[in-house]
């Protein structure tokens, strides 16, 4: 598309890029959010995996103080101790977190492909490489897939999306340094090195 036709719709032209630029930055928190769920439940499961077996190795052990005649007190420790036993392993049988934790990360990665579909459109739209139509197309199908792919991720909740808020807006998750880059890239690519030879 030659630069010279972009005048003519640049009132349509900055209303479709205002709205890419908002999808995207949905796409990054949802992205985000499901990272951080499926990070919140696989800590969750460790901690109650641990705690199950802390109550096996106590009730264990209150049962072989009840052999050896130390009774009443044990056998009440004993029976409390797996009482919460029970109730954590009932929690489990109801409550697969890995299998949960599994399906927030495959809807992470499928979004993480969107983001970048869109980073891509975005460069295009300000390269001045790509049509108004062109736009239009692109955008129609990626909001297409995203519905796809919403209509089968699992909920998210406020602590995942807490989480995340804080590590793109206070950590900076999705932002880097031109010295960050230019370390993740080869010596030929870097900007850093680019500028430097271009000023000798």
């Amino acid at each position: 598309m030659g630069q010279g036709s972009r005048p003519e719709n640049s009132e349509n032209f900055a209303l479709i890029e205002d709205q890419i630029r908002e999808c995207y930055g949905r796409v990054v928190y949802s992205h985000k959010t499901h990272e951080k769920c499926a990070d919140i439940l696989l800590v969750r499961n460790s901690k109650i995996k641990l705690a199950q077996i802390a109550l096996s190795a106590a009730t264990t052990v209150s049962l072989v103080v009840v052999i050896f005649g130390y009774g009443r007190t044990a056998t009440i420790v004993g029976a409390l101790v797996s009482i919460i036993l029970l109730a954590l392993n009932v929690y489990t049988k109801d409550f697969d977190l890995v299998k949960d934790a599994q399906r927030h990360k495959e809807t992470a990665d499928k979004l993480w492909m969107i983001r970048e579909t869109y980073i891509s459109l975005l460069v295009d739209m300000a390269s001045n490489s790509i049509s108004l139509e062109e736009i239009k197309t692109k955008r129609d199908k990626l909001q297409e897939e995203l519905s796809q792919i919403y209509k089968s991720s699992p909920r998210t909740n406020l602590k995942g999306y807490s989480t995340a808020q804080k590590a793109l807006k206070e950590s900076e998750d999705m932002t880097f340094s031109d010295e960050e880059l230019d370390n993740m890239l080869l010596k030929s690519l870097r900007k850093t090195d680019r500028g430097t030879s271009e000023s000798l």
